[in-house]
């Protein structure tokens, strides 16, 4: 019996870094599936079949056969679970519990980071003003909880990699590709993660102009 067709839909900008983060985890997993962009400027997500089948009308959304799944981290969980020959979280209940924390915490704080270094910083190199003082103070929160993960010259956060590192790193690279002062352990282990072979499948898609 065939495997039930994948299909993602991300923005047609390809920089959501939720999206992203789904990509990397169906390469990582050596996964067959198809890509296809949905125009958020011209309000697709909110046109059926599309808001039907991701129910949130937002990017990602994962198909699989005639099941529909969005939001990132319901996705890779789902992947996962689904395929676990290749894991993308880690083994270890305390880890991996750790990897999910950081993954919600990425999505629901950090606010003025996200809107001041946009992932068009990392992905068009879109040059970004000066930060604020509310996202100054931001910065140095992200610093102070990724200093304690990481152990100097970490490659990953917990050993293997896993779907978390390549989050942290995107969050980290808005700083380090606008060339704000981000200390050198945290630089180091961005530019790492960034160089994995599947997070460069996705910086490498073509993308249509600002």
């Amino acid at each position: 019996m065939p495997e039930a067709p994948l299909r993602l839909y991300a923005d047609a900008q390809f920089a959501s870094p939720y999206a992203t983060s789904v990509f990397v985890a169906l390469q990582e997993k050596q996964l067959t599936f198809e890509l296809f962009a949905v125009d958020l400027g011209t309000g697709a997500n909110r046109a059926e079949p599309y808001a039907v089948e991701s129910l949130t009308q937002r990017v990602p959304t994962l198909v699989h056969g005639d099941f529909a799944l969005s939001e990132s981290t319901a996705i890779t969980e789902y992947l996962d679970e689904t395929f676990p020959e290749t894991p993308i979280y880690p083994r270890d209940r305390n880890h991996r519990a750790r990897a999910r924390q950081l993954q919600a915490w990425l999505r629901s704080d950090l606010m003025p980071i996200r809107q001041e270094r946009s992932t068009e910083v990392v992905f068009y190199k879109k040059e970004a003003p000066a930060l604020s003082a509310a996202a100054e103070l931001a910065v140095q929160k992200l610093y102070f909880a990724v200093d304690r993960l990481l152990s100097l010259d970490a490659s990953n956060l917990f050993g293997d990699w896993c779907i978390a590192d390549t989050d942290l790193a995107l969050m980290l690279n808005r700083l380090v590709m606008n060339g704000d002062k981000v200390p050198a352990k945290l630089a180091s282990y961005a530019m790492r993660q960034w160089e994995r072979e599947a997070v460069q499948q996705w910086v490498k898609l073509d993308r249509p102009p600002l």
